[in-house]
């Protein structure tokens, strides 16, 4: 990948403001989660065997906002959740380390 292709990645901060398991699914959470806009991003994340909704409400993350839209399990996802692999090969969200505000561009 070249720094070009890295610069194209738009990687922003998001809070979850919403969350809930996708019907049918072990491992879907559906998140609504604001990036400083007038609409949350509704995003879809695999993340539901190692958290729990009520556990992630109100966390920033790292999202990647530009991709393009992609139905599953009937629902559009607007972006994707950036997470780490732990030692358990379990899903570890990034979490800034400090206040930083819904919609803030990572570079």
């Amino acid at each position: 990948m070249t720094i070009e292709e890295f610069q194209n990645a738009d990687l922003r901060i998001g809070k979850i403001v919403a969350a809930e398991p996708v019907e049918g699914s072990e491992k879907l959470l559906k998140l609504q989660v604001d990036l400083g806009e007038p609409i949350p991003r509704q995003i879809l994340s695999g993340i539901a065997r190692h958290y729990r909704p009520e556990d992630i409400m109100g966390k920033h993350v790292v999202i990647i906002a530009n991709l393009e839209p992609r139905m599953m399990m009937g629902h559009e996802s607007q972006g994707m959740l950036l997470a780490a692999h732990g030692t358990d090969e379990a899903p570890v969200l990034l979490l800034p380390d400090g206040n930083v505000p819904p919609g803030a561009k990572i570079s």
